[in-house]
């Protein structure tokens, strides 16, 4: 049995982690507004990033472009290598293979290959438990035409 000092102990407790919890606002009329602050201001578009080429590159977990990831999201790559003259393999971070893919899409100009790297949730993982653990991976790219001495850029 819990005595009267124990009980107002643990009373006190418990309203002290309620009004923590709740995370008032001092000012009682204030209404909920947009956020302010740095991150507030809208995102202006990131021009391309320019991942170094790593002939060497350790491949990690290769993956295959898959189109219906769930909730895609860009993700730049750190670095890239040349294949064949019209192929190049990007290589990045990601989650696991079992629950986590990518896709790609190429803009390829006269000096430039842009690539968006894309990461989702696997359509056949949406129900599954997924670790959250990341993985080195990589994926390689069919170019239109040869690389050349274009330069390989990220959207991000």
């Amino acid at each position: 049995m819990i005595s009267a000092r124990g009980f107002l102990a643990i009373l006190t407790i418990c309203a002290a982690l309620s009004v923590t919890a709740c995370g008032g606002n001092s000012d009682p009329g204030a209404e909920p507004g947009p956020p302010s602050g740095p991150s507030a201001s809208p995102t202006s578009e990131k021009s391309p990033s320019t991942p170094t080429e790593d002939p060497t590159a350790d491949p990690g977990q290769m993956f295959t472009a898959d189109p219906s990831i769930v909730g895609s999201h860009p993700i730049p790559f750190t670095s890239w290598t040349r294949v064949a003259e019209d192929r190049i393999a990007v290589h990045f971070e990601s989650g696991v293979p079992a629950c986590y893919g990518v896709d790609a899409s190429v803009t390829e100009a006269e000096n430039t290959v842009i690539v968006e790297l894309r990461s989702g949730t696997r359509a056949d993982a949406t129900d599954k438990m997924c670790v959250m653990m990341a993985v080195f991976g990589t994926l390689e790219i069919q170019l239109d035409e040869p690389l050349g001495e274009r330069r390989v850029l990220s959207a991000v």
